[in-house]
């Protein structure tokens, strides 16, 4: 047997340690879990303001004169509605429709692109979008993941933390949309976009300066009443939104029509990659749905791969699970057959050999007052 590859650190890792970050393995990279605490840093993110490092995280430049073209056959979304500026969110699938990643595309000029995969996948998305190249394509692909380092900063009170470090001129990047700036250490981008449900930006520099950055941005969030935060927060408060995880929630197995995101198919589109398979599976229907659900009394928190039954029977596991700090309950989504994705279904999840009530309910699980 060969011996498992090295875990990755992103430029931010001494600084993790330093702040007393709670390190644990997380998609091959060493990542903190925590701080001070889950529930305290959710609650900083929904209350306030918190800073992620989201370093280990993948970008991708794609450019030339084909570069649209090549997109609009490898994604899901449709590239050519992207004004210059604009972001939108989009899937890369394999020919039976399964579910390779998610990612953010974001289109620079009229014939570059900038894109932001998941840390699990920088490998195999880039073999794919390599895989569907032609030698007639005149497209251009950078990797800029090892050099990168990036940000998220998230929460009511980004906006205020936004000014302390870029100062008062600076325009706050409207949802999904990218700023770019080039300096002496390199590009930095400004992204309008986040994984919280609430207001915020991400923020992507050379990996060089990220401890600097990464320090004001500290300063700031603790000013606004916030703390840096861990991946923990950053799954509860996805989670609460019904936002999936690769990997977790979306699978090559499954499909985006499955697993809810058909808005973000455009299959009046060109032909793209996955596209015969999903009209198939629409015209035949859908074999299961990513479906929501709480718990409906006192009850352990559901985790993944947790038995969920309907009637008596099995019928899937939860995929995503977690005890939501805002709700005081248990969440989570898996996939079920259509007999039981019917909002106000009773259903049922095993937990350590107990039976536990739960009930299917409509995404978002938690929605910000006013």
């Amino acid at each position: 047997m060969s011996d498992p590859a090295p875990l990755l650190r992103t430029p931010l890792y001494d600084s993790h340690v330093a702040l007393g970050g709670k390190v644990i393995p997380f998609a091959g990279w060493e990542m903190p879990v925590q701080y001070t605490g889950i529930v305290q840093e959710h609650h900083a993110v929904r209350k306030a303001a918190g800073v992620f490092d989201i370093s280990h995280m993948g970008q991708f430049i794609v450019s030339g004169s084909d570069a649209l073209v090549f997109l609009n056959r490898a994604l899901t979304n449709d590239v050519s509605k992207l004004e210059i500026g604009q972001g939108q969110y989009t899937l890369l699938l394999n020919d039976q429709g399964g579910i390779i990643d998610d990612l953010i595309l974001y289109r620079i000029t009229a014939t570059e692109f900038f894109l932001v995969v998941n840390a699990s996948m920088i490998q195999q998305d880039w073999a794919q979008f390599q895989s569907l190249l032609t030698e007639a394509d005149d497209v251009q692909m950078a990797n800029l993941s090892d050099a990168t380092g990036g940000l998220a900063i998230q929460g009511p009170r980004s906006r205020a933390v936004f000014e302390k470090v870029f100062g008062q001129e600076a325009i706050f990047p409207p949802h999904n949309s990218i700023f770019v700036s080039a300096g002496d250490a390199g590009s930095m981008w400004l992204c309008g976009t986040g994984y919280t449900g609430e207001e915020g930006f991400e923020f992507f520099m050379p990996a060089a300066i990220a401890v600097e950055w990464f320090d004001r941005f500290v300063a700031a969030v603790r000013e606004e009443g916030g703390q840096p935060c861990g991946l923990g927060a950053r799954d509860t408060l996805r989670l609460e939104m019904g936002y999936p995880l690769n990997g977790n929630d979306l699978f090559p197995d499954k499909t985006p029509l499955q697993a809810g995101l058909g808005f973000f198919v455009a299959l009046d589109k060109e032909d793209f990659v996955g596209k015969a398979a999903l009209l198939a599976q629409k015209a035949t229907g859908l074999p299961s749905k990513l479906t929501a659900f709480k718990m409906t009394g006192t009850a352990p928190p559901p985790r993944p791969h947790y038995p969920v039954l309907f009637d008596g029977k099995v019928i899937g596991e939860v995929a995503s699970g977690t005890q939501s700090p805002s709700l005081s309950c248990g969440i989570a989504m898996a996939y079920l057959p259509l007999e039981a994705t019917k909002i106000g279904t009773s259903i049922e999840v095993e937990i350590r050999g107990r039976m536990f009530p739960a009930e299917v309910v409509k995404k978002p699980f938690w929605k910000k007052e006013g």
